[in-house]
């Protein structure tokens, strides 16, 4: 193995099946912003519920930026032309993140299942992470990220489930799962 010669802003990609997903990326955006970086997490999916997440960033104002973009849309919606149109408009927001200059990470939180079910056009959206900034890092989460999004990335994680408590019927923990 030769010895990295370049800094480089990189794709990374959090997918799979398991648990994990978007604390992985909430731990690189803790991270990076315990190095004075600037960052903007977008949640795409996750709806108005109260969970720790939010509360934990508040303490690093200045330097997290967080937004629940979603209002809970999946494809089990009662009204998907709008959830579609609310996806378009995160996503815009999204770009508008990227290109600013003003972050150093931005997370797309739950970001794949907005191409998985064509609510944003898949190569149109890898065309617009891989012309992002240079020195701009980005963190896509969810499942089933599509084989281009995973070659496009620098770095990609498959979370797999190996054992789970709600198997043995027990219910998810405030303070662990949410």
């Amino acid at each position: 193995m030769t010895e990295p010669q370049r800094k480089k802003g990189l794709l990374i990609v959090n997918t799979g099946d398991g648990k994990g997903k978007t604390t992985a990326a909430l731990g690189m955006a803790l991270r990076a912003a315990g190095h004075g970086m600037r960052v903007c997490f977008i949640q795409f999916i996750k709806g108005t519920w109260k969970y720790g997440e939010l509360e934990s960033v508040k303490r690093f104002e200045g330097l997290i930026d967080f937004h629940v973009m979603g209002k809970g849309f999946t494809w089990k919606s009662e009204d998907l032309e709008k959830d579609k149109a609310a996806a378009r408009e995160a996503w815009d927001f999204s770009r508008q993140a990227m290109r600013g200059g003003q972050y150093d990470l931005v997370v797309l939180d739950e970001f794949t299942y907005l191409l998985a079910y064509g609510m944003i056009d898949d190569q149109t959206a890898i065309a617009a992470l891989l012309e992002r900034p240079e020195d701009l890092h980005v963190v896509v989460t969810g499942r089933r990220a599509s084989l281009e999004l995973r070659g496009a990335a620098d770095l990609v994680t498959e979370m797999r489930p190996a054992k789970h408590p709600l198997e043995k019927g027990i219910k998810a923990q405030k303070g662990i799962e949410f």
